[in-house]
C-alpha cells in the first residue's frame, strides 16, 4: 500500500510539472499518442515472441533473459497504455532495454557468435573431411571380359 502511494505521490508531482510546462492539449495529446504505442507494442508482441524464441533455440540467449526480455516488453506496453508521465516514462525506458538487448543479440545472430547444432555439425564434417584428396579414376583397360 505504502508503495501505491509514493507512485501515485510521484506521478501527481511530475504530471503536474510536465502538464504545466507543454499545456494541456499537448498533455492529452501525449496521453493519447502513448496510449497508441503501447498497443501498438501489444499488437507486434507475437513478431517479438517469436524472434525471442528463435533465439533461445539458437542458444544466443538463456531462459532467464528470455523470460525478463518479454516481461519487460508486455509490462512497459501496458505502462504505456496506463495514462500519465511517470508510467510513460518508465514504460518508454523499459522498452529501450528491451531494444537494446534484442539489436545485441541480432549481432551476435549475424556475427556468427550463434551458433546452431547443424553448424557444428558441418564444422564437424569438415574438419574430418579436410586431408581428403577427391579424385576421379579412370579405367585404361578398353576390352570388354
Amino acid at each position: 500500500m505504502i508503495y501505491f502511494l509514493v507512485y501515485l505521490f510521484l506521478e501527481v508531482l511530475i504530471s503536474v510539472n510536465i502538464s504545466s510546462a507543454i499545456g494541456g492539449l499537448m498533455t492529452f495529446l501525449e496521453i493519447i499518442l502513448s496510449a497508441f504505442i503501447g498497443i501498438a507494442i501489444l499488437v507486434n508482441f507475437r513478431k517479438t515472441l517469436i524472434e525471442n524464441l528463435t533465439a533461445v533455440s539458437y542458444n544466443c540467449i538463456d531462459l532467464k533473459e528470455f523470460q525478463s526480455l518479454n516481461l519487460f516488453t508486455l509490462l512497459g506496453a501496458i505502462l504505456l497504455i496506463i495514462p500519465g508521465f511517470l508510467t510513460d516514462i518508465l514504460g518508454i525506458l523499459m522498452q529501450f532495454s528491451v531494444f537494446t538487448t534484442m539489436l545485441v543479440n541480432r549481432y551476435q545472430v549475424k556475427s556468427s557468435q550463434c551458433k546452431t547444432d547443424f553448424d557444428e555439425v558441418q564444422n564437424q564434417n569438415n574438419q574430418k573431411d579436410y586431408d581428403v584428396i577427391d579424385v576421379e579414376i579412370i579405367n585404361d583397360n578398353n576390352s570388354l571380359k
